[in-house]
């Protein structure tokens, strides 16, 4: 840009010389602008990553993110996963023991509520993911899945009369057959959701995330932001300082002209004289 202003002063262009110096002041401006943005995004960055690590390392000190991120303690959490195990195994036992004992039963009429004509193959019991324990468990043959458990279920629903009773081959009623899938949606998402939840709960998940963060993109993340603040700064600083000096020059040069002027027409006046 420097070369481009010489040219253009050197021929004399005196306005186009004002423009593209006004337009270098004003790109080193917006450069010192920029530089003080990508600055201050440094500091955030690095601040923020330090809390990060702080929070991590020392859960038990007092950090600036105590106060955002707030975290109950370990005995807590892992009542609440003992309380979302025991509720999981209690719905799949009272799901299967409704098959087992009433779906799965030829009921005489004389048995009343128990009695809905039930008939046709029997209902695969549902698959409980724990033990009484509650440890993991394997599904044994013949039992469904909590994934899936509804979909198999629904070949074993028969249609029913006004009363209640099935007019057509099967074990579960439509009303029957609800119930049963409402338990079993519960029971699957607690059993798949509740870890990740205790998780959040003792900010178990919150941790693992801040350390991947700290440990994969905060360097890079403070070695770019500096890197583009210290360039943005070298950037301004040459500019500014070219058209300083080209302010020089050009004040030098209108001097260095003014003088040949000057001595000239001091020479002249002599020879005028004589």
């Amino acid at each position: 840009m420097m070369t481009v202003v010489a040219v253009f002063s050197i021929f004399g262009m005196q306005c186009l010389v004002y423009f593209l110096v006004i337009l270098g002041w004003i790109l080193v401006t917006g450069t010192f602008v920029l530089c003080g943005v990508f600055l201050l995004l440094h500091n955030v960055v690095a601040d923020t990553c330090i809390s990060m690590g702080e929070w991590v390392q020392y859960p038990t000190a007092k950090t600036a993110l105590d106060d955002i991120i707030p975290c109950v303690d370990n005995a807590t959490a892992q009542e609440t996963l003992r309380l979302t195990k025991e509720t999981t195994y209690q719905l799949v036992n009272v799901v299967d023991n409704i098959i087992s004992n009433v779906s799965n039963r030829n009921f005489p009429p004389l048995a009343g509520a128990l009695y809905y004509n039930q008939s046709g193959p029997l209902v695969p019991v549902l698959c409980n993911p724990l033990n009484s324990d509650y440890t993991d468990r394997q599904c044994a043959a013949g039992e469904v899945d909590l994934s899936n458990a509804t979909q198999v279920w629904k070949k074993y629903t028969c249609q029913v009369s006004s009363g209640g009773i099935c007019a057509t081959p099967g074990r579960l009623t439509p009303s029957l057959y609800n119930q049963m899938e409402s338990a079993v949606n519960l029971s699957y998402g607690l059993n798949r959701y509740g870890p990740f939840l205790v998780n959040l709960e003792d900010c178990t998940f919150v941790r693992e995330t801040f350390t991947q963060i700290n440990r994969s993109y905060c360097p890079s993340l403070r070695r770019y932001t500096q890197w583009i603040y210290v360039g943005l700064v070298i950037v301004s600083a040459a500019v500014m300082l070219s058209l300083i000096f080209w302010v020089i020059y050009a004040r030098e040069r209108r001097h260095r002209v003014y003088t040949r002027q000057h001595m000239a027409t001091s020479m002249e006046g002599p020879g005028k004289a004589s």
